[in-house]
């Protein structure tokens, strides 16, 4: 047996010995469109679940299909003019299939073309990547009309409930601090699947964000400073929540110019570790100046080298809405901004679907009873971001308070509990 054969014989008895009726059904899997001819690709953080929902979704449909992981050494090294020695061996280990699952399918050369090969040949592919920007350059560039994008996150609360057996429907009292309970673990801990039964989570954590730092970015990008790259992707997960400063990172780093911090931060986005929101505004150049950052997933803040602080519930929360926002989005035209004029008011988040604002966000910790300062910053910034963007669609999302419609003049601001925003949409 040659030690290609070995891998994918391997690959193939773990995924056998898989038991997926365990698994937590998610939202996305009804995103995979199976008897579709065109490729299913879906892409996101490493280790956020994707080859586990693309396995289930295929075992359960009862398709033929074999199955090969490039996150290994053997299969990574493989050349172009090799992969009809892989699909000879996966013919000789699966026999006839007509669904074919490869996963990171990115760490192979001049797989766009492989895979466009495949497709004339009327294969069922699903395709699996960790890299957002070198996913979707290829695919524009090579496998255009050819493709399904699916953008998978770590597990929503509404998983994590799932997942951790928490009531999501009861309207008992105990029913509602579990759900509190369970929330709270949330935004501290996060939604990666695998650290769910993890004693240390830490660790999982920390290796994690070297993995993507060393595989996703400096060895894609052919990075040299490794560690100023750490230490910047460090430096933006302590600063979630707040605007990206490209001029102090540059001068923080000694980098050469301002667009070379702007190129590591852009890395840093590309491997979804993070998320940059800009700020809306129909001059391109302030959207590209001005953005906030967010993690991918609040593991990444609670768990990274030299963490500045463990808390911050008001940002956590905020960062949990912007992902579930992110998370949301069921078409491509539509996008995620925040708005700020000056000192005058901001709006945490404006939902916009071909250039129209469809939704405004506002985030607040506690609004059982707010102060006239908080009023004015929560209510008031969402009414003058109304009537600057003609959105009548207002929502308050909060961790405390009463749910209830404020009624403003001709606008109605509805204040949603945040475990009811995140379990009812």
């Amino acid at each position: 047996m040659n030690e290609l054969e070995r891998v994918l014989r391997d690959q193939r008895e773990e995924l056998e010995s898989t038991n997926f009726s365990q698994f937590v059904t998610r939202r996305e899997e009804s995103q995979l469109e199976l008897d579709s001819p065109v490729a299913q690709i879906v892409i996101g953080v490493r280790r956020c679940g994707k080859s586990t929902l693309c396995q289930k979704v295929l075992k359960e449909s009862g398709v033929s299909f074999a199955y090969a992981n490039f996150d290994d050494a053997v299969l990574a090294s493989l050349k172009a003019t090799e992969m009809n020695l892989l699909m000879e061996n996966l013919y000789r280990i699966y026999g006839e299939f007509n669904y074919l699952f490869l996963d990171e399918v990115q760490n192979i050369d001049q797989w766009p073309l492989f895979v466009n090969r495949l497709l004339r040949q009327k294969l069922h592919l699903i395709l699996t990547g960790s890299n957002a920007n070198l996913l979707s350059d290829d695919l524009s560039t090579h496998i255009t009309g050819r493709y399904n994008e699916i953008h998978l996150f770590p597990f929503s609360y509404e998983d994590y409930c799932v997942a951790k057996n928490v009531d999501t429907q009861g309207l008992t009292t105990k029913a509602e601090g579990l759900r509190q309970h369970a929330l709270d673990n949330y935004l501290m801990s996060g939604g990666l699947p695998e650290t769910f039964n993890m004693k240390n989570q830490s660790k999982y954590v920390r290796s994690l964000l070297d993995a993507i730092i060393n595989k996703d970015i400096c060895k894609r990008y052919k990075i040299r400073y490794k560690k100023t790259l750490q230490q910047i992707a460090n430096g933006l997960l302590d600063r979630f929540c707040q605007e990206v400063n490209y001029q102090d990172i540059q001068e923080t780093y000694r980098l050469k110019s301002i667009h070379t911090a702007k190129n590591y931060v852009n890395y840093i986005e590309k491997s979804y570790l993070v998320r940059l929101v800009p700020r809306y505004s129909f001059k391109s150049i302030e959207r590209q100046n001005h953005r906030k950052v967010y993690a991918i997933d609040t593991a990444f803040v609670t768990d990274h080298s030299d963490v500045l602080q463990s808390d911050s519930w008001g940002w956590r929360l905020e960062n949990v809405v912007c992902v579930e926002l992110l998370r949301r989005m069921e078409y491509a035209t539509q996008e995620l901004f925040y708005l700020r004029e000056n000192r005058s008011y901001e709006v945490d988040f404006a939902v916009v679907d071909q250039g129209h604002v469809t939704e405004l966000v506002q985030v607040t910790y506690d609004f059982s009873n707010p102060t006239t300062k908080l009023y004015n910053r929560e209510i008031g910034g969402l009414l003058k971001g109304a009537a600057a963007t003609r959105c009548r669609n207002l929502t308050l999302v909060m961790m405390q308070g009463e749910q209830r419609d404020i009624q403003v003049g001709e606008y109605t601001v509805r204040c949603v509990p945040v475990t009811d925003w995140l379990l009812k949409h």
